[in-house]
């Protein structure tokens, strides 16, 4: 008999078996799978143009066009991960499995939100509007994180419990 890994004994399985089926049967999966990669290239072309106007001043411009196609990005991911979960886990958000995931996910929301609104309305200077897509882009890759981690135990789940 092999032993278990140290945390896989602690915790449940991320997904029951009915869950697991759900996940692999909808479509929903292979979106978040496509969209994921894809925010994540916006999101690091768009740090490096950000970075880029803040320590030289030029490309406002290009970097105000990557935050806002890595916004739309995160929008969309949002949504369609409402619709997985909802699939999966019969609820749209904050199912127990994705709980603190959610939760995070509002924050991230919320900062690209507050880059939308002082973008739209003008009461933001570009520093401003910048250095808040810099703190939209740190509570991204701490959420990204998260993401990361549950696709290990996911994957870690599936080594233990065939």
């Amino acid at each position: 008999m092999t032993a278990l890994p140290h945390t896989a004994r602690q915790r449940a399985p991320l997904y029951t078996p009915i869950q697991r089926a759900r996940r692999d049967a909808t479509r929903w999966t292979i979106v978040q799978g496509i969209l994921a990669p894809v925010q994540f290239l916006a999101f690091a072309v768009s740090l490096v143009l950000v970075l880029r106007y803040l320590a030289t001043g030029d490309g406002y411009q290009a970097a105000t066009l990557s935050i806002l196609i890595k916004t739309a990005l995160l929008f969309a991911i949002m949504v369609t991960g409402a619709i997985w979960e909802k699939a999966v886990f019969g609820q749209y958000l904050f199912a127990p499995a994705f709980f603190w995931e959610d939760v995070v996910s509002f924050g991230v929301i919320a900062l690209h939100s507050l880059y939308l609104w002082g973008l739209l309305t003008g009461r933001m200077s570009p520093l401003a509007l910048m250095l808040t897509a810099l703190a939209a882009y740190l509570a991204y890759v701490v959420n990204a994180g998260q993401f990361i981690l549950k696709l290990r135990a996911a994957r870690l789940d599936m080594a233990v419990r065939p």
